[in-house]
């Protein structure tokens, strides 16, 4: 058996860091089904016509015209303030995922450059910015790295310009975060168990699951075929948030999402106008009724979207199909 292994260019500790990475995804965003059975040479099924999203999805899966994914998407909701005494105030939801095409952070950082302030997630201290290169060692982050390097993407914290002057920590400190995990009860290893339990029950409802894993890992496509896979695994956010989040919320979305909410409110008193709040898609559902309940700002116009991953395969047409 490992000599299979070795034959395709796999090394066990890749494998097993590959079903830990899964259980790390799911805890950013929670599984879903698989996104597509072509891993196993099977036939791709077109979606149905009323399968489309609604626009309160955290994160899309988008298809072309035969139902084949083309691209990991991730939104922009733009809020605005309805109230004269606030005329002029927006906050743009820029969500995010960690890993992701060089293409897609270049169009953050050029996103970035129009906003009075850019609100970023961090857990550190507030004057301690990404550099690129930079390793912090912590086991979520040795994850992510593993995770980038596999499905050949690149590291957020390496490719968003954290240096610009607009850039404002919006997060808790270390230790805030832990004394907030404690005072929950919740550790990172009790998420991480949560989430691999609700994987392992999404995926006996759904059926494929690791087994569309093993396929991929040893396609000839092999990157892209892992990237599609855990696509599927993060496309339904909003829909199982619950099991991480709960009735009382937790410290790694709503506590963190109330100190940016502050930050906000910091900002706004100091007179910034056009905002950005840049955090993990995962948080975004959250975050939206959290600014709309203390700043009175309500969704205008249609989410934007931006390709985070690319899921094509040679030579397969590029166009994804509209949603309706």
């Amino acid at each position: 058996m490992v000599a299979v292994w070795r034959r395709f260019g796999i090394g066990m500790g890749s494998v097993v860091a590959i079903a830990i990475g899964v259980a790390v995804l799911r805890a950013q965003a929670p599984a879903a089904k698989p996104a597509t059975s072509q891993v196993a040479n099977a036939p791709a099924k077109t979606p149905p016509k009323n399968a489309a999203k609604s626009d309160r999805s955290l994160i899309r899966l988008m298809r072309d015209a035969h139902g084949e994914p083309v691209a990991l998407a991730t939104p922009i909701i733009h809020l605005a303030s309805k109230d004269p005494a606030r005329a002029g105030l927006s906050v743009d939801l820029i969500g995010a995922v960690h890993v992701g095409e060089k293409s897609y952070y270049a169009k953050l950082n050029k996103q970035f450059e129009q906003y009075d302030a850019v609100l970023y997630e961090l857990v550190s201290q507030k004057d301690v910015r990404p550099t690129p290169g930079h390793r912090s060692g912590n086991p979520i982050s040795t994850l992510q790295i593993g995770m980038k390097n596999f499905l050949e993407l690149q590291f957020q914290l390496d490719e968003i310009d954290y240096k610009k002057k607009n850039f404002v920590h919006a997060d808790m400190s270390p230790e805030q975060f832990a004394k907030s995990m404690e005072d929950r009860g919740e550790s990172i290893w009790t998420m991480m168990a949560q989430m691999w339990g609700a994987g392992i029950a999404q995926q006996a409802s759904h059926g494929g699951g690791d087994t569309d894993l093993l396929f991929a890992l040893f396609d000839k496509n092999r990157a892209v075929q892992l990237k599609r896979y855990m696509a599927g695994e993060m496309e339904d956010m909003e829909g199982t948030m619950g099991v991480l989040d709960g009735p009382k919320g937790s410290a790694i979305i709503t506590e963190r999402n109330k100190a940016a909410l502050k930050v906000l409110g910091d900002e706004i008193i100091d007179g910034k106008k056009k905002l950005a709040i840049f955090y993990g898609a995962g948080h975004l559902a959250d975050m939206q009724k959290r600014v709309r309940e203390a700043f009175g700002l309500e969704q205008t116009g249609k989410i934007e979207w931006l390709e985070a991953w690319n899921l094509r395969l040679p030579g397969q047409d590029g166009k994804a199909v509209p949603e309706k």
